[in-house]
């Protein structure tokens, strides 16, 4: 008499999904805050270990990558209507919301506690305050409700490099605040510039950005106001002795450079090159953000 036995398959863990939260973290943003972070951490006048400041920065990188999967899971309804964010996760099927709920809820508390346990209470608490505003304050209340979400918004993207220095200070001193001001200044004419030239984008998902609610001249006006700000921001790191004449100088060149390109922009009445000058600024602000932060780490290194 025979027995028939049915083979039965071993539960499989479906790796494929490991790129697709890996994209909810927003990759791109988390290089530019591993990069502010490093800066902050690196010119700091206290030195710590190797490992401590690697740990330090990949555990803000995942704090970092846990606020943009908590933005993407409470805006997956308005990610769908945009060309911008069509393609993220969720509006394209391969991740379900609660599936990035979860996932950004699970790696804010293992950064947290993680820049806690490895670095300081005062590191952990900024990073815990730098989710918090980003997911609570900018997404869930701001961005929808006024056009100047990306200003007051912007001061979750300031902190990163203000946590590196306290990683390796465990205080806050005028230093890193130079830092704060720096990106918090950025952040409008950065994003601006972008609402300008996906200003449909946000009429669809009903996002009230500056060019739909104050008007595309008003826009640029603001874009020209904020670039000029700039001057002051990267004059205070100078004048309270952080850096020498060679940051100065550098950074004065860049900024000069910015406040032409938005001069131009302000010029401009409506015309088809007003699109392209405002690509022309988001792209440029993105490397003279960049750049600015590589003065400081040659600044210390000369």
């Amino acid at each position: 008499m025979s027995t028939a036995f049915t083979k039965l398959k071993k539960p499989s863990l479906d790796f494929g999904i490991i790129p697709e939260l890996l994209k909810l973290m927003k990759p791109r943003v988390m290089s530019l805050v591993i990069f502010t972070c490093a800066v902050g951490l690196l010119t700091a006048p206290n030195s710590i270990s190797f490992i401590t400041s690697a740990l330090g920065i990949l555990i803000v990188a995942i704090g970092a990558g846990a606020a943009g999967a908590l933005n993407m899971w409470y805006e997956a309804d308005v990610d769908k209507l945009m060309t911008r964010t069509c393609l993220r996760p969720i509006p394209r099927g391969s991740l379900q919301k609660n599936q990035a709920l979860y996932f950004g809820t699970a790696l804010s508390l293992v950064s947290v506690f993680g820049l806690y346990y490895f670095t300081n209470l005062l590191s952990a608490s900024l990073l815990l305050f730098t989710i918090l505003f980003y997911v609570f304050v900018y997404t869930i209340w701001l961005k929808r409700k006024t056009p100047q979400n990306i200003v007051i918004g912007g001061a979750s993207g300031a902190l990163p490099p203000v946590i590196g220095w306290t990683i390796a200070t465990n205080s806050i001193s005028i230093e890193p605040i130079t830092y704060f001001l720096i990106i918090f200044l950025w952040t409008p004419s950065h994003f601006w510039a972008l609402s300008l030239y996906k200003v449909q984008d946000y009429k669809k998902a009903n996002i009230p950005m500056m060019p739909i609610t104050n008007g595309i001249e008003s826009t640029k006006k603001n874009i020209f106001i904020y670039s000029l700000l700039m001057l002051p921001a990267v004059v205070l790191p100078y004048l309270v002795g952080f850096v020498g004449e060679v940051f100065l100088l550098a950074g004065l060149t860049l900024t000069f450079y910015y406040i032409y390109l938005c001069f131009q922009l302000y010029r401009f009445k409506k015309n088809k090159f007003e699109t392209k000058k405002a690509q022309q600024i988001f792209g440029y602000s993105i490397l003279y953000l960049f750049l600015i932060f590589v003065l400081f780490l040659l600044d210390k290194l000369i």
